[in-house]
């Protein structure tokens, strides 16, 4: 039987909660013997502080040492809070990519869905994508947590989900490995299902990363067909630079909405491109605050930079489902002031770094 937990901790998706009290109230739950889970619990005697007592404010989340690297190997059971009770309502877990070494396990839990997909539904028609379309996904699936949660999306707001399995992880052995051209020829494979499922279905939002789109633009046929039926094209996960996003806002597909979102699996979730934004305007997120909250410090020393300078970027997951502060991102952003009553900052143009963990970062297609 689960544990009663504060009120302010499940509140619908567009209720904002007061930040201060909603914080105290996630530390009561993740370090109470009797609700928080055995990971955080098993730690907190060694974190130099009582976070029950000392977290007072969202900037002290950067107390926190950052443990998302021993998420490779915990045991995913002991992530769970142990207020949800003996039967957790779990929806799966899911992998980091494993760009940097062995991938990293999360838990993803019913209410964090729910309250998920109502934010970024209210996002989607924010930018004007349409209720009721059937969506192509080309996109990680399982152990990946970016497909599963997109097509319960899509059924969220009435549409069918089409999907193209990509797995990034081969792409990204086949590059280190020298094999670009098996890469490519992968990649062909990809776009080659994407132009089946196109030419056969009613879609009217693609999902897709930026190297996939290349491939799709290249295309002229498959680019005229995605002008005729697709009226949004979602793309995510690797950067793309302003100049390509400008050129296929006003010139390769003018008569669909273009949108991103960055996220991160160590997050539960993604940040919204910023409504409103015009084709010349940087690409700007914005997290769903207070839940997930961003900085951007100077790699070399950790401190913040300035608005406007360039850092690593810094996430903050604080859910009833997870705790995971300060979690240094392996990507580069532009820090920006966030809209009003968020909590931290927003970022733009975003790029990968170069090296994460002592290990090279590749990209390839996702």
């Amino acid at each position: 039987m689960s544990t009663a937990a504060d009120p302010v901790l499940d509140l619908p998706f567009d209720v904002q909660p007061d930040p201060e009290e909603y914080l105290s109230a996630a530390m009561r739950w993740h370090f109470s013997p009797e609700t928080g889970a055995p990971f955080w619990l098993d730690r907190a005697d060694s974190l130099g502080f009582d976070p029950l007592t000392d977290i007072r404010s969202w900037d002290d989340l950067t107390r926190f040492p950052n443990l998302a690297n021993e998420l490779r190997f915990a045991r995913v059971e002991d992530l769970i809070p142990r207020g949800y009770g003996d039967r957790p309502d779990v929806v799966g877990i899911y992998e980091s990519g494993g760009t940097t070494g062995a991938p990293k396990r999360i838990v993803l839990m019913r209410d964090w869905l729910d309250k998920l997909l109502g934010w970024s539904s209210a996002q989607l028609d924010g930018h004007g994508v349409p209720l009721g379309a059937n969506w192509l996904i080309v996109a990680p699936n399982g152990p990946h947590m970016v497909g599963d949660v997109i097509k319960q999306q899509t059924k969220y707001r009435g549409g069918l989900s089409f999907t193209v399995d990509l797995d990034p992880r081969w792409v990204k052995k086949l590059i280190g490995d020298g094999k670009a051209a098996e890469a490519g020829a992968y990649a062909e494979h990809i776009v080659d299902q994407v132009a089946f499922a196109l030419e056969t279905q009613d879609i009217g939002v693609l999902m897709c990363t930026p190297p996939v789109l290349e491939r799709i633009a290249r295309r002229d046929d498959l680019a005229k067909l995605v002008n005729e039926k697709v009226r949004a094209i979602n793309w995510v996960g690797t950067q793309m630079d302003p100049d390509t996003r400008h050129l296929y806002r006003t010139e390769v597909f003018p008569d669909a909405v273009l949108y991103s979102g960055y996220g991160s699996t160590m997050i539960l979730g993604n940040a919204s491109e910023r409504h409103g934004l015009t084709d010349d305007d940087p690409c700007i997120y914005d997290p769903y605050s207070p839940y997930m909250s961003f900085g951007v410090v100077d790699p070399k020393t950790g401190g913040t930079v300035e608005y406007g300078a360039r850092g690593q970027v810094v996430m903050h997951h604080v859910s009833k489902s997870l705790l995971m502060p300060n979690n240094l991102e392996r990507d580069y952003g532009t820090r920006l002031p966030g809209l009003p009553g968020q909590i931290g900052d927003s970022v733009a143009d975003i790029a990968p770094v170069q090296e994460f963990d002592n290990e090279t970062v590749i990209e390839g297609v996702y």
